[in-house]
Parts: structure tokens; sequence; C-alpha cells
């Protein structure tokens, strides 16, 4: 099976402008035979805390149906990145959408103090059954404890799907944990990225995917829009230039 991460720069709080280039990204992982696409975290409206609550959209929300639309249409399933509304609070989620599927979301559930202001956390774990995988997202902070990663795996989890908005410094540390990871429970890891302005930092890049026993296969630079397609079948991956042009 082929997955597919993609290292974006996000449109400030431009839900809209933001669908239309999740649509090209997705048109283009379809093309290359992915079965899975996967955006940095909060990749609808940017890792931007301080716009979360105006710009919160539920996972039903009419603005997602044309990410649906090319999800059906493509026979592609889509992680993307967005702030979900909850009677608890706002939640950093993960829209999954499926070809012909009722809507999914995931929510981060360990939060980094610095977004307790503005964020809940998640209450339930996920698991996604995509082709022959069982595939476990996790959002940024969360993917940085082992604990998170191992109950996934001892609750039947192949794959461990990570979206992340990461500063250098972050990347850096992700670089030591997730080849950890992958060796320590078997288990590759395929982690997403953003680049440019978030928050009060720059996404540092970095995507990159690590086969079961924790060895690089593929990665992108700290400042370039790309994609790694992965193959678990040929246990390989290739970092791949994003065309953002409408299809």
């Amino acid at each position: 099976m082929k997955l597919c991460a993609v290292q974006l720069a996000s449109l400030k709080g431009d839900v809209p402008g933001n669908v239309q280039r999740h649509l090209a990204c997705i048109e283009q992982a379809a093309a290359l035979g992915a079965e899975l696409v996967v955006f940095p975290e909060l990749s609808l409206t940017g890792y931007e805390p301080t716009l979360a609550r105006q710009a919160a959209l539920p996972v039903s929300s009419a603005r997602l149906d044309p990410l649906q639309a090319a999800c059906d249409r493509l026979g592609i399933t889509a992680a993307a990145g967005l702030p979900l509304p909850t009677p608890e609070g706002i939640r950093i989620g993960m829209p999954i959408l499926s070809p012909m599927a009722a809507r999914q979301a995931y929510a981060k559930r360990r939060l980094h103090e610095d977004e307790l202001p503005y964020f809940t956390p998640g209450d339930q774990a996920l698991l996604l059954q995509v082709g022959e995988h069982r595939v476990a997202p996790a959002i940024c902070y969360e993917s940085m404890f082992m604990a998170h990663a191992a109950a996934a795996r001892e609750h039947g989890a192949d794959l461990y799907l990570v979206s992340v908005a990461k500063t250098a410094k972050g990347i850096r540390e992700g670089y030591l944990h997730y080849p950890a990871v992958a060796r320590e429970l078997g288990m590759p890891v395929l982690m997403a990225n953003c680049v440019g302005p978030a928050d009060t930092f720059i996404g540092a890049g970095g995507s990159a995917a690590w086969d079961s026993q924790g060895r690089l296969l593929a990665s992108l630079d700290d400042h370039s829009e790309g994609l790694i397609l992965m193959d678990t079948g040929s246990t390989g991956a290739v970092a791949l230039p994003l065309d953002l042009r409408p299809a």
C-alpha cells in the first residue's frame, strides 16, 4: 500500500483557500497511487491557536464537502487538520475522510502546556483500517511519548501516522524519537510537518518516513512544500515536489 505525507504551508485562518490547496495535494497523491494522505497539524487553518475558536468547524461541515467528494472520486482517504468544536471545548482535530464512508475524527489527547489556554484534549483513541493496514494517528506533542505509540501497537496498529507543526528544535527531537518508536515497536512511522509561518514560529519541514527497523527511508528539507510517498509493500519511500496547480 502507498501512503503520502504532505509538507505544506497553510494560509493563516483561510479554510476555503486551504481546502483548495488540499484538493491539489489529494489529486497528486492519488495520481501517485496513494490510498492514504496525511497533512500537518491544523492544516486547514494553519497552526494558529489564537484563531482556533473562530475557525473551528465540525467534521460534518459543508466546507469539507469538496474534500469528501475528491476522496470519493479518487478512492483515497485524507487525514487533514482542523480545530473541532465540542461541548467540552475546542480540540486539535484530525478529520478523516474516507471514500464513500462516514467521516471520522481523531483529536489530540495530550496537549502541550502552551496549548492548554486554547484547546481541550481529546479522550478517545482511533485505529483506521486502510487496505491491509491498521493505522494509528498521532498529533504532534503526544507522538513524542512512547506510551502513545505503544498503546496503539497493543491495540493492533501496524503503522504510526504522525501529523505535526514543529519547530527546528522539535524536528531534531523527532528525528531521534520516531526511529526509536519504529524500531522498538516494529511499526513504520510516516510524519507530515508544516513549513512557513505558524503561530509564533516557523514550521521546520523535515517530513519523513521510517521503516519498522527505524531506518530513514526519505525526508524533505526544512523550507519546501513537498510530499513523501511511502510504499509499505516494498518498504521504500521517496521525496517528491508538490504541484499545487489546480487539476
